[in-house]
């Protein structure tokens, strides 16, 4: 029964995708919006709205593959017969829920290095995008495999540990210690893991600098390092984050969104950031995905103690890794409203993110120019359909924003 119900979790899903992506493209308006009017010619418009068409498509491929392997591996008795190859090599169970877990990573990786290749190096340069070199792009490879292997590895044969000896407490014990690992992360991130991959220089253009200090001052914001990043390295997009707690706190602007913008647009894009700051937008995600982790965990804790699974799946020996890779399907659809609900609320804080920017800057039309710069450079969707965006957008359509900011 419980594989039934996972079956039918996973193809509800992707139908409720495919529909959202398919009204998505019928949405494509051929004129151009008169909000952009100056901002993208005919051309330049048309070949968004192919960027549009061939990554959708790309997507769709990409899943269906993705949901057929998955079922021939349920079909065809995989993880029964890795779990049994796995249990034939040790008998302490957390080295045989990582030995397990590390080839089904692998493999997942090398189903996936096609389109991964496809997607940067055929679409992403035949749009103008990709600035990514071959080694580039091993080396990126190389790197997330050993971080993964170094922070998740430990990680995950502590949740084994937990579940296995500390019985109906473990989910508390495992929320606890995951929810300090993400906290860790955090100040980990911006200060360590991401200069792994990008080249961070203090920000060169003083001009600019001593407009953003002068700012930050003036909203009471403290600024430790303002930086710039290699973006063009990987990428001809734009963009700009702030990241990091007390001491690794950066504000971060991409190379290529230097080159692009006004230092009043800069200035509004920071703003917008230090919105997210004032607003607590960054500390009440944190709360929401700690609380949505201990709620998972917690049924997860309940799930534990069902052996139906194993035999819906021909699985010879229960195990906790097994449990966690079914639950994970199973609870599929509790991700995907959980998730709605995040975007919904992001989408609220990138508003809220805008108009603190205009408020304490005084200059709509730069954060306007700023959106719409951003929006051609990166060929971005000009009329989305409204399904696609309560699904998927993590930020509102950028015509909204801009009428948002119209009406402060």
């Amino acid at each position: 029964m419980l594989k039934q119900i996972i079956y039918f979790f996973l193809i509800s899903h992707f139908i409720i995708d495919t529909i959202s992506s398919y009204l998505n493209i019928k949405s494509i308006r051929y004129d151009i919006p008169e909000e952009f009017s100056g901002f993208y010619d005919d051309e330049k418009y048309l070949k968004s709205q192919q960027y549009l068409k061939v990554n959708t498509l790309f997507s769709f491929v990409s899943s269906t593959f993705n949901l057929v392997v998955l079922f021939i591996l349920f079909e065809f008795l995989v993880f029964n017969t890795l779990d049994l190859w796995i249990r034939s090599l040790t008998s302490n169970t957390i080295y045989m829920g990582l030995l397990f877990y590390g080839v089904y990573v692998f493999f997942n990786m090398i189903i996936g290095l096609p389109f991964s290749v496809y997607k940067t190096f055929i679409i992403e340069t035949k749009f103008g995008f990709n600035t990514t070199t071959i080694t580039t792009y091993i080396l990126d490879k190389l790197k997330s495999i050993l971080l993964t292997a170094l922070f998740g590895a430990p990680l995950l044969a502590l949740v084994l540990w937990f579940f296995e000896s500390s019985s109906s407490m473990a989910w508390l014990y495992i929320w606890v210690t995951v929810s300090l690992f993400q906290l860790l992360m955090l100040f980990l991130f911006p200060s360590f893991i991401m200069p792994l991959f990008n080249k961070f220089n203090p920000l060169e253009n003083q001009s600019l600098k001593k407009l953003i200090v002068d700012f930050a001052k003036e909203v009471s914001f403290p600024v430790n390092d303002i930086f710039e990043m290699d973006g063009s390295k990987r990428s001809k997009k734009s963009n700009a984050f702030f990241a990091g707690f007390g001491k690794s706190r950066r504000v971060v602007f991409y190379d290529t969104l230097l080159n692009n913008h006004t230092e009043p647009e800069l200035l509004g894009v920071f703003a917008h950031e230090v919105g997210h700051y004032k607003c607590k937008h960054l500390f009440k995600q944190i709360a929401l995905s700690i609380s949505t982790l201990g709620l998972i965990l917690y049924l997860l804790n309940i799930f534990l103690n069902s052996t139906q699974i194993f035999l819906d799946f021909n699985i010879d020996n229960a195990s906790i890794y097994l449990s966690l890779l079914f639950f994970s399907f199973l609870v599929s659809p509790l991700n995907f409203l959980l998730g709605i609900f995040s975007s919904i609320l992001s989408r609220k804080f990138e508003f809220e993110a805008d108009a603190y920017a205009v408020n304490t800057t005084g200059d709509k039309e730069s954060m306007i120019l700023a959106l719409k710069k951003l929006s051609v450079d990166n060929l971005s969707n000009l009329t989305p359909h409204p399904m696609k965006v309560f699904l998927d957008y993590s930020h509102p359509p950028v015509l909204e924003r801009i009428k948002a900011i119209r009406s402060l």
